[in-house]
C-alpha cells in the first residue's frame, strides 16, 4: 500500500504528540532579581496571552489578570454541576459588568489568594487551553481570573500565579489527569539561569545525573488546613514533611519536640514553600539555631558584625572562604525520620550575602506563635532538586546540586 508523504507527515505528528503528553509538561524556572520569586511563562487562549505566572507550591489553583484578555475558547464554569464541585466552588457569582472571562452569571465562585498582598478575592473559574513552548497544549485547564488591583507584591512583568498543592486542580493533577500520568512534579530553582518545573516525572537524563545523591522521606498530611478559606474538616493541601530536629556543624539543637510535630488544631510542623524567601523559624527553635551557629562560626575563625534586618546573626564576609557549595561555614542539617536521614544546608543555601562586606545567616524569626514551627523558603530550596510524588507520598530531595558540581540549568 502506497502512502503520500502527506499521510507519513501527519502520522510523524501524531507520534511526536503523544510522546509530548507522554513525557508531561516542562517549563522554565527564572528568578526575579529584586524580589526573589520564582516564576515560570506560558501561554493561555485562542490568542496565545502572554503569561507571567509566580510558582506557588500552597497555591490551590491558578489565577490569572484577565483584565484585557480575550479568547474564543474561554468558558466560565457554570455553577451548580459536578465540574464546580470537583473543584470546591460553593455557591453561585455573577457580574454586573461586561460579560467576559472573569465576568459572566451563574459561574462557580473561586476564592483567589495573592500571598503578597494578603487578599483574599471573590472571583470566577472558567477554563482555556494552556499552552507552553514546543509542547502539548493542556486542554480546558481551569483557573480563575484576578484583577489587576489585586497583583500588588509580584515581581515587576507577573500576572498571574500557578497553584501546584494537593488539590484536583492544581497544574500537576490538571496535567497529569489530561495526558494520563502518574500525579508527580519536580522543581529545580536557579540562584541563577534556567530551572525547571517538570510533571509527570523528570526526565531520565535527569535522574541519571543525580540518581545517587537523592533521599526520600514521606510527605505527610497536616489535618487542618492551611488555606487562607477552608471548610471545616478540610486538611491541608501545602507539603509538610517530618522533621525530627535541627542540628549545627553536627551537634542537635535543644529545642523541645513538641515545635517539630503538628498538633490536633493543625499547629507547628515544617512545610516546604516557594512564597517565602527565607526559612522562617518558630522564635523557640531560631534563638537556638542562631546561638548554635554563631558558636561554630567562631570556631572556624568566621567575625560576627553587627545584624542587618530583618536576619540576627551577621558576619564580616573577609573572614569566610569560599567553595563550590557557597560560603564555607557551619553544616545544619534537618533531620529526618529513618537511619541517619537528613537534609543538609550548605552555605550557598544557609548565607546570603546583605552588602559587599556582609553575609548573614538566611533564616529569620517566625515569632512566638506561628502557624507553622519551620517553613522553609525558597532561598532554602535553590539548587536542589526535589520531586514531589504524590503517587507514594514522598518527597525526593538532593541537597545542593553545587556540592557535586551541577546546576539547575544544567540538569
Amino acid at each position: 500500500m502506497a502512502y503520500s508523504r502527506y499521510s507519513i507527515l501527519f502520522f510523524l505528528a501524531i507520534l511526536i504528540s503523544a510522546s509530548n503528553a507522554q513525557n508531561g509538561l516542562i517549563l522554565p524556572i527564572r528568578k526575579d532579581a529584586k524580589t526573589s520569586q520564582f516564576y515560570t511563562t506560558v501561554e493561555l487562549g485562542s490568542n496565545r496571552a502572554a503569561i507571567t505566572p509566580i510558582i506557588d507550591l500552597g497555591a490551590q489553583f491558578s489565577w490569572f489578570q484577565c483584565d484585557n484578555y480575550v479568547s474564543s475558547t474561554y468558558s466560565p464554569i457554570p455553577c451548580r454541576t459536578r465540574k464546580c464541585d470537583i473543584v470546591g466552588g460553593i455557591g453561585c457569582i455573577s457580574c454586573d459588568g461586561p460579560l467576559r472571562p472573569g465576568c459572566s452569571n451563574d459561574t462557580c465562585p473561586a476564592s483567589a489568594f495573592n500571598p503578597f498582598q494578603d487578599v483574599l478575592v471573590s472571583e470566577f473559574f472558567g477554563e482555556d487551553t494552556l499552552y507552553a513552548k514546543n509542547q502539548q497544549p493542556v486542554p480546558e485547564y481551569i483557573f480563575s481570573c484576578m484583577q489587576s488591583r489585586f497583583m500588588e507584591g509580584l515581581a515587576s512583568g507577573a500576572n498571574g500565579l500557578v497553584g501546584l498543592a494537593r488539590t484536583e486542580i492544581s497544574l500537576h493533577k490538571q496535567v497529569a489527569n489530561k495526558f494520563n500520568l502518574p500525579n508527580r512534579f519536580s522543581v529545580c530553582l536557579p540562584s541563577s539561569g534556567l530551572g525547571k518545573l517538570s510533571i509527570g516525572g523528570p526526565s531520565s537524563s535527569t535522574i541519571s545525573t543525580i540518581s545517587k545523591s537523592l533521599k526520600a522521606t514521606p510527605l505527610i498530611v497536616n489535618p487542618v488546613s492551611t488555606a487562607p478559606a477552608y471548610a471545616v474538616g478540610d486538611p491541608s493541601d501545602e507539603y509538610f514533611i517530618d522533621v525530627k530536629s535541627i542540628r549545627v556543624d553536627g551537634e542537635t539543637l535543644s529545642v523541645k519536640n513538641s515545635y517539630f510535630s503538628i498538633d490536633k488544631d493543625g499547629v507547628g510542623g515544617t512545610k516546604i514553600s516557594t512564597i517565602q524567601n527565607f526559612t522562617a523559624l518558630h522564635n523557640s527553635i531560631y534563638k537556638p539555631l542562631a546561638r548554635a551557629f554563631t558558636k561554630a562560626a567562631a570556631d572556624m575563625k568566621i567575625k560576627s558584625v553587627a545584624a542587618v534586618e530583618p536576619f540576627r546573626a551577621c558576619f564580616s564576609s573577609d573572614s569566610i572562604s569560599r567553595t563550590p557549595a557557597g560560603p564555607s561555614v557551619p553544616t545544619i542539617d534537618l533531620v529526618l525520620p529513618g537511619n541517619d536521614l537528613y537534609w543538609r544546608i550548605h552555605g550557598a543555601n544557609s548565607m546570603v550575602e546583605v552588602n559587599q562586606r556582609t553575609t548573614c545567616l538566611a533564616f529569620v524569626d517566625g515569632g512566638s506563635n506561628p502557624r507553622t514551627s519551620v517553613v522553609i523558603g525558597a532561598h532554602q530550596l535553590e539548587e536542589n532538586f526535589l520531586e514531589f510524588d504524590l503517587v507514594s507520598s514522598q518527597l525526593k530531595f538532593s541537597s545542593s546540586l553545587l556540592v557535586q558540581n551541577q546546576s539547575c540549568s544544567r540538569l
